[in-house]
Parts: structure tokens; sequence; C-alpha cells
């Protein structure tokens, strides 16, 4: 079972670092902190702390995803239409 959680844990800081690529504070910071958040917790060995960390962890994932798509939707709207109003 500790192996099933060692590799989500894993992938989860995989996903997290890939999408840290694009913060706005720039990668750098959001590696340090994504790596300081994670190693405050590598001691933690009760299974269901794991996953209440685990799910947290992709919580955050959606949380990025959002605002990438929201400065994505600001650009292509900035692009497109005017700011004047007829």
């Amino acid at each position: 079972m500790a192996n099933s959680l060692r590799g989500e844990v894993i992938r989860l800081y995989k996903n997290l670092l890939y999408l840290g690529r694009e913060y706005p504070k720039g990668a750098d910071y959001f590696r340090s902190r994504l790596k300081a958040a994670f190693l405050k917790n590598k001691d933690e060995t009760d299974p269901e702390k794991i996953k209440q960390l685990i799910a947290r962890g992709e919580f955050v994932i959606k949380e990025l995803e959002a605002l990438y798509f929201l400065r994505k939707y600001r650009a292509m709207k900035q692009r497109y239409y005017s700011d004047d109003k007829p």
C-alpha cells in the first residue's frame, strides 16, 4: 500500500512541477515553494493523512489550471475586443 501512495505522491509532484513552469511569479519561486511543501510532510506515515495531502495537492492543480485558463481568456479578450463601449 505504501508503494502505491508513493507513486501517487511522485506523480503529483511531477504534475505540479510541470504546471509551475507558467506560474506568474516565476518557475523558480514556484519550485522552491513546492519543494518546501513536500519536504514539510516527508515523514508522514499515516495512509489516511497522505491521502488527504494528495487530495489537497490535486485541488491545487485544479486551481492552477483555472488560473492559467483565466489568464488565456483575458489575453484573448484583450486582443479581439476593444474597451470602447457604444
